[in-house]
């Protein structure tokens, strides 16, 4: 087993290296790394509707779909995160105790009780410090996993609030759950590189023939290269989301504005505006700008920008009518 203290702290390049790995490498491998603030949401998620936008715009956290399923989850520092890649025989592919029973292993010998609950959760006293996602690629099976160590919980948690009454979809809803730090379990005290190097140890004591890996250039070229054209793109990040169906409405002093507005594969297919604003010119032209523009701020803002705006909605700006697009 090839087993990567992964230094990178980039959730691009940290979510390419887990599928590049996968799909490159013939050996079963072990990879323990961390991401800066970010939120990594499941593959068959609807990215808006998991996130809060103007806390991650205004927090510059970086958001990032990843291969497998499963649930939004926030990534800091102090999060760790570790991936197994093995080769598995067909149809003992899935198996989120298997993977997640090291990490148990580890916890127990430092005197927690942490246990296996539900369908992919790990818990102390029935408090969720990891999630757990898998993706199965011919006979190699990825499994990753999120360990909150000394996450900032403030930030988890506006992060990830968002006003459900925004959005009508059919995509997988993320569980809100209770949730704990490691650390505040822990006896003794250490910090989350201690605790990593502690479940590195494990892994190579559980595997004799495990071998330390680091990646070489051509490695991280080819990482940065999927990393560039996947992982960092709107397309896979938000564009890849379900269709979905978005209401809302803000208040300006120009008056209140309700949108109305379905999307497909990323951009607005169909969009109504109501509200009680004054206008001199017919808001249908602007409702006909938007059809076919990504549901994204900047590209929204560039469709409105050759419009005399003032025209068509009295006393409000147009960052402000963006802004309650979202």
């Amino acid at each position: 087993m090839l087993c990567i203290k992964d230094l990178h702290t980039d959730p691009y390049f940290n979510l390419a290296a887990d599928e590049y790995m996968m799909r490159n490498f013939k050996e079963d491998c072990f990879m323990l790394w961390r991401n800066e603030p970010s939120i990594i949401v499941g593959k068959h998620q609807n990215t808006m509707s998991e996130i809060n936008l103007d806390y991650v715009r205004d927090n510059n956290i970086k958001v990032v779909r990843r291969i497998t399923g499963g649930g939004a989850v926030f990534h800091d520092l102090g999060n760790l995160n570790f991936t197994f890649i093995r080769n598995s025989e067909e149809g003992a592919q899935v198996n989120f105790r298997k993977f997640t029973l090291p990490i148990l292993e580890v916890l127990q010998k430092m005197g927690i009780n942490a246990k296996f609950e539900g369908r992919n959760d790990l818990t102390i006293d029935g408090k969720k410090f990891s999630g757990n996602a898998e993706h199965v690629w011919k006979t190699r099976t990825l499994h990753h996993g999120t360990l909150l160590f000394s996450a900032i919980m403030t930030d988890l948690s506006a992060a990830l609030k968002v006003n459900p009454l925004k959005f009508s979809d059919k995509a997988v809803k993320s569980v809100r759950s209770r949730v704990t730090n490691i650390s505040e379990h822990l006896p003794q005290k250490m910090d989350v590189l201690e605790f990593r190097d502690r479940i590195m140890e494990h892994i190579m004591e559980m595997y004799p023939e495990s071998q330390e890996y680091e990646y070489t250039a051509e490695d991280i070229a080819n990482i940065e290269k999927l990393r560039d054209e996947k992982f960092m793109t709107w397309d896979w990040n938000f564009g890849y989301s379900p269709d979905y169906d978005f209401k809302k409405m803000t208040r300006t002093e120009g008056g209140s504005i309700e949108f109305h507005f379905n999307v497909n594969k990323g951009a607005i297919t169909d969009i109504r505006i109501f509200g009680d604003f004054f206008h001199k010119n017919d808001i249908e032209e602007i409702e006909k700008s938007l059809i076919g523009v990504k549901h994204e701020h900047e590209a929204i803002t560039l469709a409105l920008s050759k419009f005399d705006f003032d025209s068509y909605f009295k006393n409000i700006k147009v960052d402000e009518f963006v802004a309650g697009m979202f």
